[in-house]
């Protein structure tokens, strides 16, 4: 007994034999054919050709159910499962293919091991889905927020010190200053800002993550408690003092602008630096400075309104004064600091419980109080220690009797005639 064929064919085979078998009927043209299924007459001359041989069957197209010539073949896709399921188990189609090229030299692109891992049943672990985040807008204006942080990488690839890219972006503008330190902390935020509010001016507002270099991480003292202030870091401080609005990220994805920079930088400035080979930090901080113009001039982009909201510096201010280290201490009853385990004399004559010593930036060292550069100077303190001073051990004096032990017996004056026999002996 004969089985007959079934054939399965799409909604758009299924209007193709339609259209052919009226054009074989004579119920339509070959052009108004050609015209209806939107290709050539010559190849609707080539479809009822092949209809009127193989039935129906003529409009499947002939490669239906055949290997593709670029498919993988049957033994290599095994070998890759195969892989897949013991050495490479629980590596994502992404990772797998990768190390399947680096490892096996074998090539196979990451979507077709991914159908395959589904075909298969083959278990990876998934990436968890990202959580929505809705977009924020640009800020209008140049200056009006600044993003910055610090990236930690092997800048130099090994050809010098791991250090930190400390980089600011406009948020407006995308426009980018950026410098090298040694290190994410105080010293490094104030320098880098400092140079930057020198060379574009004072920003709005700088969008930030919560660093403790950035964001205090102590506890309110009785007088910030008073006043109503949370406690600031010194980078808090000297922000505060130049009226500079300071936004704490609540998580990294929302200062993406800059997220983004390090990983363009990570790429793009990596390989610039390896042509000019570039191996320390001062060398890379010129590097910079020849570097971003170029980048900004490329990479920039108009703000929405022309206004620039970098303020100049007020007349008068002291940068120097306001990015340093602020440290309060007691001011003791004759005249002397301690700071550091260092003992500084003040040589004005002030009245005042407390002065404030500044470490700059620079390294100098000043005394001040409401304003008022103090002088000083720095004094020996415990210059000789009491272990280092000579040990003289005094002969006991030879009484001839105990005078407490004798006249207590006797009931005496114990005193009178402790001095008596003292003076006996001596």
């Amino acid at each position: 007994m004969a089985v007959e064929e079934i054939l399965t064919m799409s909604q758009t085979e299924l209007k193709r034999l339609h259209v052919i078998r009226k054009t074989i009927e004579k119920g339509i043209t070959q052009a108004g054919a050609a015209e209806l299924l939107e290709i050539s007459e010559r190849q609707v001359r080539r479809i009822i050709q092949r209809v009127r041989i193989e039935a129906d069957k003529g409009v499947i197209h002939q490669s239906r159910g055949k290997l593709s010539h670029r498919a993988t073949s049957i033994v290599v896709k095994n070998k890759i499962l195969k892989l897949c399921r013991g050495v490479y188990s629980g590596f994502n189609p992404t990772f797998a293919s990768e190390k399947l090229f680096e490892r096996n030299k074998i090539v196979i692109n990451r979507e077709t091991l991914r159908q395959w891992f589904i075909a298969g049943g083959i278990r990876y672990e998934k990436r968890k889905a990202r959580p929505h985040r809705q977009w924020r807008e640009r800020k209008q204006h140049y200056g009006q927020m600044v993003q910055m942080d610090g990236s930690h990488h092997d800048w130099f690839e090994g050809r010098g010190k791991p250090c930190v890219l400390m980089g600011y972006i406009d948020d407006a503008t995308s426009k980018v200053y950026a410098r090298f330190y040694a290190h994410e902390g105080t010293i490094p935020a104030m320098d880098s800002f400092k140079r930057y509010i020198v060379k574009h001016g004072i920003p709005a507002s700088i969008y930030l993550d919560r660093h403790a270099a950035y964001k205090s991480k102590g506890k309110a003292t009785i007088e910030e408690e008073l006043a109503g202030r949370e406690p600031m870091s010194e980078f808090e401080r000297a922000l505060d003092d130049l009226g500079v609005r300071v936004i704490f990220a609540q998580s990294a994805p929302a200062k993406g602008r800059i997220e983004r920079l390090f990983k363009t930088f990570q790429d793009r400035l990596i390989k610039e630096m390896r042509l000019r080979r570039v191996k320390s930090i001062p060398e890379g901080n010129t590097f910079l400075r020849q570097y971003l113009p170029g980048f900004n001039k490329r990479f920039g982009v108009a703000a929405l309104e022309d206004a620039d909201l970098h303020r100049p510096l007020p007349a008068g201010i002291d940068l120097d004064s306001v990015f340093s280290l602020k440290n309060p201490r007691t001011l003791r009853n004759d005249f002397t600091v301690a700071h550091k385990g260092r003992l500084y004399q003040i040589e004005d004559t002030i009245r005042a419980d407390k002065v404030i010593v500044e470490e700059r930036l620079n390294g100098a060292l000043l005394i001040t109080h409401k304003g008022r550069t103090l002088r000083y100077r720095q004094i020996a303190q415990h210059s000789i220690k009491e272990k280092e001073l000579p040990v003289i051990h005094k002969a006991p004096i030879q009484l001839k009797d105990n005078p407490w032990r004798y006249f207590r017996l006797a009931g005496s004056n114990p005193t009178k005639a402790r001095e008596e026999v003292l003076v006996d002996a001596l």
